[in-house]
């Protein structure tokens, strides 16, 4: 066996590897590779572990296998956030430093190469400039990004789909795919209690429950994000900056929309504004959308070309995504405190019954585990159970929605 280590090298590698880092340093993770020729299967394999090495956001979990005419793994790629290399590319990248002739090379591929050009461009047109003469691939693109298999096949290389891996592809973005179908935000949640579930105290006291070490990753997650939000309640109370910050306090060169959700206006004397002594100057940051609807909200990012939404918008805001199935990934920051009482996590959720509660699981993504222990707190990564299948592609599952119920406190008009 040999190994692959990764190290994130700038600002715009969010890979797991620095996500799930405090310290400043990242943890190299390494994927182990064999070093004998693979068959088909193993190769495609390989290209789904190497996916797991990425990241949730804007973009799928993508990984990629270059095998030489003999079998043999001459690099391996996977996708690391929005705006970095897709997977096929990164492999191609890696083989043109090295100098590696991939005449009459084989790739295989965790989801159909790509036929378009966004942030980055088409995969499927580099891979046939590289010489690459077959491609494996475990899920067709059903994306406007779709067409990559075709476009290979017309310009000689031999592109087919590997079926058998299809189910375990499309488990591992099944929420990405439901996200990109509905043409909205992929939405992260975030939280932060207590063990019983509070995030403030009976008498309103909050800061901090959680420890320096998952407030730090808390900012890591607001930074790989296109956008942050809150509701209007939220951003009047705490009056938050709502920037990302390194864990020396300073600020992150990209920094996310600040986003807040809510028909009473915030004042300009706000730091999410980004106008005050205090904030981080930056005004055409910050957007509000004056509305209670998501449907509504989510249009209007999308249309702003966010693509990624982390919602940090207090216990109500968490409530109303969750009821309504569009929270896409959960982490969720716990404190090895008691309260009994105080204000709850998450309320707006009306399930009626246990067999309606929105169930999860965990979500162990190649480089960190999904129970990490940051300081005293730990951090827990999980996303909604599936809800469908390669054959018969999930949707989300609404819920009636609650506007009034198990709120702490009287709903204002914001």
């Amino acid at each position: 066996m040999v190994s692959v280590t990764h190290t994130p090298v700038n600002d715009l590698d969010y890979s797991a590897a620095e996500y799930g880092h405090v310290d400043g340093v990242p943890s190299p993770y390494t994927l182990s590779i064999p070093d004998g020729p693979l068959t088909d299967e193993q190769a495609m394999r390989l290209a789904l572990d190497a996916a797991r090495c990425g990241i949730r956001g804007a973009n799928p979990l993508v990984g990629a296998v270059i095998t030489g005419t003999d079998g043999r793994v001459l690099h391996v790629g996977w996708h690391r956030g929005a705006g970095t290399p897709h997977a096929e590319a990164d492999a191609l990248a890696q083989a043109r430093a090295a100098g590696t002739d991939l005449r009459g090379a084989s790739m295989y591929v965790s989801l159909e190469p790509c036929n378009h050009t966004g942030r980055t461009g088409p995969c499927s047109h580099a891979i046939v400039a590289a010489g690459v003469r077959r491609v494996r691939y475990a899920y067709p693109d059903t994306t406007s990004a779709a067409g990559g298999a075709a476009h290979l096949r017309s310009n000689g290389v031999d592109a087919q789909l590997m079926e058998g891996f299809s189910a375990d592809s499309y488990l591992l973005n099944e929420r990405w795919f439901i996200a990109a179908a509905e043409r909205r935000p992929f939405i992260t949640a975030k939280s932060a209690s207590t063990l019983d579930g509070f995030i403030a105290a009976a008498d309103g006291t909050s800061k901090w429950i959680t420890g320096p070490a998952a407030r730090i990753d808390g900012h890591l997650v607001r930074h790989r994000a296109d956008a942050v939000m809150i509701g209007t309640r939220t951003a009047l109370t705490d009056d938050p900056s709502l920037d990302a910050r390194r864990s020396d306090g300073s600020r992150f060169t990209k920094q996310p929309l600040r986003v807040v959700m809510g028909r009473r206006e915030i004042p300009e004397s706000y730091r999410i504004r980004g106008l005050a002594a205090e904030g981080p100057y930056d005004p055409d940051r910050f957007l509000q959308v004056f509305t209670h609807d998501p449907s509504e909200l989510l249009s209007t990012l999308y249309d702003r070309g966010v693509r990624h939404l982390m919602i940090e918008g207090g216990p109500g805001m968490v409530g109303l995504f969750a009821g309504e199935d569009l929270v896409d990934e959960m982490i969720w920051y716990r404190a090895p405190l008691l309260l009994g009482h105080g204000k709850s996590a998450v309320y707006r959720l009306s399930t009626g019954t246990l067999a309606n509660a929105p169930r999860l699981h965990l979500d162990d993504l190649g480089m960190f585990p999904a129970v990490r222990v940051l300081g005293a707190d730990t951090a827990t990564h999980l996303v909604p159970v599936p809800r469908g299948d390669y054959q018969n592609p999930g949707a989300r599952r609404v819920l009636e929605r609650c506007t009034e119920c198990y709120a702490p406190e009287p709903r204002e008009d914001g």
